[in-house]
């Protein structure tokens, strides 16, 4: 008998004796009392991962959207609600031609307080997932009322079929002797714009 079998065996053992009577549980027993300001954590968390970060009012939005990206190559996905000036709207280009452009500028489905992680499920507005990570830079505006405060709740109003990307941050790696690069991944840079 080896050391597997052994452990294995008292394990089975164990369960053996175990009460497997039912317990309830209580609807919402995972879930904790939200922050009271979650869109202000929400900055906060994001701000933590080295993004940039900006609040404004909805009449803002553009206005800002189109100075983060002044004088940049841009791509936008199809129905994208913010106009860009100048942006290149994404019709399947190539990974080379968007390569060749310096940011991209996207909305977002959800943005999780607790953790500042920001949920593209790549619908109208938010383009398909190379969009968000050739370009150097990903401008990715939220709005104040999509922001949830904890990851269960951002679980339990998503979509599972749907394609998601979770985004916590600058794309960053330290795979190479422990020395934290960014861009390899993704983006380099994430200006996140929170709006409302």
């Amino acid at each position: 008998m080896s050391a597997r079998d052994d452990v294995l065996g008292s394990v089975r053992r164990a369960l053996a004796a175990a009460d497997r009577s039912p317990v309830p549980v209580p609807d919402g027993h995972r879930s904790r009392p939200g922050p009271a300001d979650v869109v202000g954590l929400f900055a906060e968390r994001v701000a933590d991962y080295r993004a940039v970060v900006e609040r404004c009012s909805a009449d803002e939005a553009a206005g800002r959207v189109a100075a983060v990206v002044e004088g940049l190559r841009v791509v936008v996905p199809p129905g994208l609600p913010w106009p860009v000036p100048g942006a290149v709207v994404d019709d399947g280009l190539t990974a080379a031609e968007l390569d060749g452009l310096d940011a991209v500028v996207t909305g977002a489905t959800l943005g999780i307080a607790e953790t500042g992680t920001i949920v593209l499920t790549h619908g109208p507005g938010q383009g398909r997932r190379a969009l968000t990570l050739v370009p150097d830079l990903h401008v990715c505006v939220v709005r104040a009322g999509d922001v949830v405060g904890d990851v269960s709740s951002a679980v339990r109003l998503l979509d599972p079929v749907l394609p998601q990307t979770w985004i916590s941050g600058p794309s960053a790696t330290s795979d190479i002797e422990l020395s934290r690069v960014e861009g390899v991944h993704g983006p380099r840079t994430l200006h996140v714009i929170v709006v409302g």
